[in-house]
């Protein structure tokens, strides 16, 4: 019997004929002190270009930069620079075009883009290039330039959710619904008050995202492999060029920190959470067991042997996809917890969880942008449902401390017309004057204006409560600050 692993030795052999004495193996940045190559384990381990080539675009921005810095420093010629930048740019031509590709023998990003640009330029001025700098600050630096330009793009899909969440508020009008704790009846609210309690989280993560940036906003190149660099080159330059407004202050802390990635990934996890929660409620209120929500055909699918079955695939994989942005977030901390200063190889770690993150999120948002636009609300099913499990108990306690019965004994007197009723098999409105009489004195029958779904509604009046004066005025509050997104 083979083995998995002799199958693929087989289909893979060994390679480590790779570094002639005292060169540079070629598709890495290293190898002139070593006498052998790296086995063919330690080479699969160590390459990253299967990941780490999406950041192509990011190294020839900041190497077209590194080099105008080396010229502004003397160490390459105008000519010689003029010729660079345009072999990068050539470079990225082919990328964008699919026509460049890393090769097996490529470490990673970086190993293979000098590779094709000696290839291009020539050794002595491709192989100049590498002055200065080292692969820990530039994959720093690159990271937050990747993180940097996504979270532009997640900030962009988190606003129209927003958007669309504001609109279907306006849509549902002032009609009401149960609202719930432990999942149970607990008290009437707004279909709108519930759509927005779902708006408010994700506008916190656009807003986490826009604090973020501020912290990510600051360069690390420049900082070499952990001491700076020693050639004279202006890394605020490079910054600025690179589009940050600054440069860390420590080279020691610029290229072995990583907690600007760390926070990204929480950010991504709380909106994998945020989003995760709303899609179970999709699920749940979608059943026939309450019908609130009807999924439309196009954010819906069917069961290859029910023909009866309307599937919210869209809400599971969103809830299940919060699950491996957990784990994402959870092993970036587990990898940096213990490492010392500066650069290790671990941090090789922090890319795959990063794009992942991002990767997921593009693909969700979108979905759950359409399912929520194409939702249709059963108003009358959740209506009709808003009172329902005594959920005007508390109306009638406020009721009698408006009349100067203290909370504690309110509270006593309606949960014995609470226990009442459903031995009685009635709501709360359905009970006779003799009974309220019979329960306790202060349940006169003017009470009965208490229970009522628009009683309870108004009567929760106060800033960020559900009467519809204030679910009106917490949405413009919301939109306005989208508005200001656009402008900032």
């Amino acid at each position: 019997m083979v083995t998995a692993e002799q199958d693929f030795r087989e289909a893979e052999p060994r390679k480590v004929e790779r570094i002639v004495a005292g060169q540079t193996e070629e598709g890495a940045l290293w190898g002139g002190r070593f006498s052998s190559g790296p086995d063919y384990t330690m080479q699969r381990l160590s390459k990253s270009t299967h990941f780490d080539w999406r950041l192509v675009s990011y190294d020839l921005d900041a190497t077209i930069a590194h080099a105008r810095a080396l010229a502004g420093a003397g160490h390459l010629t105008a000519e010689d620079l003029e010729t660079v930048i345009a072999a990068l740019e050539t470079i990225r031509e082919d990328y964008l075009a699919d026509r460049v590709h890393p090769r097996e023998s490529d470490e990673d990003v970086h190993g293979a883009l000098e590779r094709i640009l000696i290839e291009r330029v020539g050794e002595t001025l491709g192989g100049s290039l590498r002055a200065g700098r080292s692969r820990n600050d530039q994959i720093a630096t690159f990271v937050r330039m990747y993180a940097r330009d996504t979270a532009r793009a997640l900030r962009n899909v988190l606003v129209e959710c927003v958007r669309i969440l504001i609109q279907r508020s306006e849509d549902v009008g002032d009609s009401a619904m149960p609202g719930r704790t432990h999942f149970q009846h607990a008290q009437p609210v707004l279909v709108a008050h519930y759509l927005l309690a779902h708006a408010w989280p994700l506008m916190r993560n656009i807003q986490r995202l826009d604090d973020w940036s501020v912290r990510n906003n600051v360069s690390p190149y420049g900082g070499g492999a952990l001491a700076g660099g020693g050639l004279g080159l202006d890394p605020q330059a490079i910054a600025a060029e690179l589009g940050f407004e600054s440069v860390q202050p420590n080279s020691l802390d610029g290229t072995s920190s990583r907690d600007v990635v760390a926070e990204f990934l929480y950010i991504t996890t709380q909106i994998g959470l945020d989003v995760s929660r709303l899609a179970e409620e999709i699920i749940i209120y979608s059943s026939a067991e309450f019908s609130y929500f009807s999924l439309h055909d196009a954010f819906a699918t069917g069961s290859s042997m029910m023909p009866q079955k309307k599937n919210p695939d869209i809400a599971e994989l969103a809830r299940g996809k919060s699950g491996r942005l957990v784990g994402n977030l959870t092993g970036l901390l587990t990898t940096l917890k213990g490492l010392p200063l500066a650069y290790n190889r671990d941090l090789q770690e922090d890319k795959e969880p990063l794009f992942d993150s991002v990767d997921t999120l593009l693909v969700v948002l979108p979905a759950m942008a359409g399912l929520l636009s194409s939702l249709t609300f059963n108003l009358e099913t959740m209506e009709r449902n808003a009172t329902a499990g005594f959920s005007l108990a508390t109306d009638v306690a406020d009721f009698l401390v408006r009349k100067g019965v203290p909370f504690r004994e309110a509270h006593e007197i309606v949960g014995a017309l609470v226990s009442h009723c459903e031995h009685q098999g009635i709501e709360l409105h359905e009970a006779s004057d003799e009974d309220l009489a019979a329960i306790s004195p202060h349940l006169s029958s003017d009470v009965r204006s208490a229970m009522t779904l628009e009683a309870s509604l108004s009567a929760k009046s106060g800033r960020g409560g559900t009467a519809p004066e204030q679910v009106a005025k917490q949405r413009a509050e919301l939109a306005a600050l989208v508005d200001a997104l656009d402008k900032s």
